[in-house]
């Protein structure tokens, strides 16, 4: 999760939060006069609202019936966006070597992790095997323009790894849309940039998975963004072991070797998109995360692993200012 720090600026800026997505949302407008800022940020916060109450993975929605309609082995018809969310995501699926799924909604329904309370046990040790030997996932979803089916009825999508990207992208159109260019959004800890902070770059700091306050800062150029995935953001403990909601599709299990990566994207129309569906196979990945970065062409990955060992890529590097001095453990990859 990414921090605000822009917030404390002595230069007035418009504020405006809510709760979407299950996660708090902010939004940062500097440059502006009230009366035109509180209606751009206004109608951001509205197609945050529509996204989150469209594409709901348990709750009714549109996505909730798309999955009613594959469990039960029918062709559903779907809306224009429905099926460009569907095709980007099978085909980031593919480049990162199915680590980025959200065709696993039946698993992550296992785990318990489909509900606003976190889970109190652990799934069934047989159920996980059975999974394990037949899996689902985006892989198989066919898409035939607006006609979407699939032959395992296994497979449930759901988009909680993706739609906040989306969501920062939108964010970005409708602000220049509504004049607005200088503005800092942050979506539970994913953050996208425009322009200025009253012409200072805009500083966000990324957050320490297990102390409070940042690890490092960074400051963001126009139309950067940067995404974390962590351990510390929805989890449950049984017996001294942290259990959180970034599940291995191939061992159907949570992910214990990491408790953070984050990945910053420069700028470009789908950043916001990018920072937060990038973070998740990195953070599967593990200590391999090096090579899939470079297979995926990204160049700025900071990475904690289950010890506190910290991991950055030189590039992401040379921007960072930690807090409290660099980390002992730090390791500068190329």
């Amino acid at each position: 999760m990414a921090c605000l720090l822009a917030a404390c600026a002595r230069a007035p800026l418009h504020q405006q939060q809510a709760f979407v997505f299950g996660t708090r949302v902010e939004i940062l407008i500097a440059g502006l006069p009230e009366a035109a800022a509180r209606p751009a940020a206004a109608a951001v916060l509205r197609e945050f609202d529509r996204l989150h109450r469209r594409y709901h993975a348990w709750q009714p929605s549109e996505l909730s019936g798309l999955n009613q309609a594959l469990a039960a082995g029918r062709t559903a018809s779907v809306t224009p966006e429905m099926a460009g969310l569907l095709a980007h995501a099978q085909r980031f699926s593919l480049l990162s070597e199915g680590l980025f799924d959200p065709g696993i909604g039946a698993l992550i329904a296992l785990w318990g992790f489909q509900s606003d309370d976190l889970p109190a046990s652990l799934p069934d040790a047989d159920t996980l095997a059975a999974w394990r030997a037949a899996p689902a996932g985006v892989v198989n979803l066919q898409l035939d323009e607006l006609q979407v089916s699939s032959r395992n009825t296994r497979l449930a999508l759901d988009f909680g790894g993706y739609l906040k990207g989306v969501a920062l992208d939108r964010a970005a159109s409708i602000l220049k849309a509504q004049g607005v260019h200088n503005a800092l959004v942050n979506i539970g800890g994913n953050v996208l940039a425009l322009g200025s902070k009253n012409g200072e770059r805009w500083r966000v700091g990324i957050q320490h998975p297990r102390q409070p306050g940042p690890l490092a800062t960074v400051e963001l150029d126009d139309g950067e963004a940067i995404g974390t995935s962590g351990d510390y953001q929805r989890y449950f403990e049984i017996d001294g072991r942290r259990y959180s909601h970034l599940l291995d599709p191939r061992s159907a299990q949570p992910v214990q070797h990491t408790q953070a990566l984050s990945v910053l994207i420069g700028a470009r129309p789908d950043a916001g998109t990018l920072s937060d569906v990038a973070s998740k196979p990195l953070f599967i990945a593990g200590a391999d995360w090096p090579r899939l970065a470079r297979q995926l062409q990204l160049e700025q990955v900071l990475r904690v692993d289950a010890q506190g060992q910290v991991q950055v890529s030189r590039a992401l590097h040379a921007r960072l200012d930690y807090l409290g001095g660099q980390p002992p453990s730090l390791e500068v990859l190329p």
